[in-house]
């Protein structure tokens, strides 16, 4: 067996790379930290909305809001001239309007109610209610009444509709209600909205002297709720 010969110094592997210089840095890593950090924020906003819907879920839940509901339940409409060439309309009507808070754990604060009657969406009075509160499971009764006079002029079109409607003795009214609303959950108590109750389609008997119509009319009618 030969004898093992001595290195003679010289080195054939591979070759040492030098120190890098002061100041260097490895491309790539300062894309690598920015990913991450993107990375890491999207997953937390992504952990804030799956909570929100969790929380918001469970609320829904436990408190089942449900929407108040109005409804017209009678009217009686005794007087409707318009005289000409005043343009001057004279009115009495009266209704009956149920409010429901059908809701379990939701008190309502109504901090203001306005009633407006409109005639071929001409707008002929206007009134304001008393503010109240109503507590759960609740039925409250309005009894908004318009009389009075009022100027109000009217087209071609509607001058005919009103002349038709004056002949079958039924006008066409319609009620709206614009409020002005907090919500009441336990001690916590909501900010103000400005929901909007429509009562469209009222066709309205105008009475006779001796209190009879020249016709009848279905109730209750169900107003239109919006927030």
């Amino acid at each position: 067996m030969a004898a093992e010969q001595p290195l003679n110094g010289a080195f054939y592997g591979p070759s040492v790379p030098p120190p890098a210089p002061k100041g260097y840095y490895r491309r790539g890593h300062g894309r690598g930290c920015g990913c991450c950090l993107l990375s890491l924020f999207v997953k937390v906003i992504i952990s804030l909305i799956v909570i929100l819907g969790v929380a918001a879920l469970i609320f829904w839940l436990i408190v089942r809001p449900r929407a108040i509901k109005f409804h017209v339940t009678d009217a009686s409409l005794t007087r409707f001239d318009h005289t000409s060439p005043d343009n001057i309309l004279r009115y009495n009507l009266a209704l009956t309007v149920p409010v429901r808070n059908p809701n379990k754990r939701i008190g309502v604060y109504y901090d203001r109610i306005e009633a407006h009657a409109y005639y071929e969406g001409k707008r002929f009075s206007s009134i304001s209610l008393t503010p109240f509160y109503q507590g759960h499971k609740n039925t409250t009764v309005l009894t908004p009444t318009f009389q009075g006079q009022n100027l109000v002029i009217f087209n071609a079109g509607q001058s005919r509709t009103l002349n038709a409607e004056r002949i079958s003795g039924v006008y066409n009214i319609e009620i709206k209600f614009r409020l002005r609303v907090r919500f009441k959950l336990g001690d916590l108590k909501f900010r103000r909205i400005k929901p909007k109750v429509n009562c469209d389609d009222l066709r309205l008997p105008l009475s006779t002297s001796n209190g009879t119509t020249t016709t009848s009319t279905v109730f209750p009618i169900k107003c239109d709720f919006d927030f």
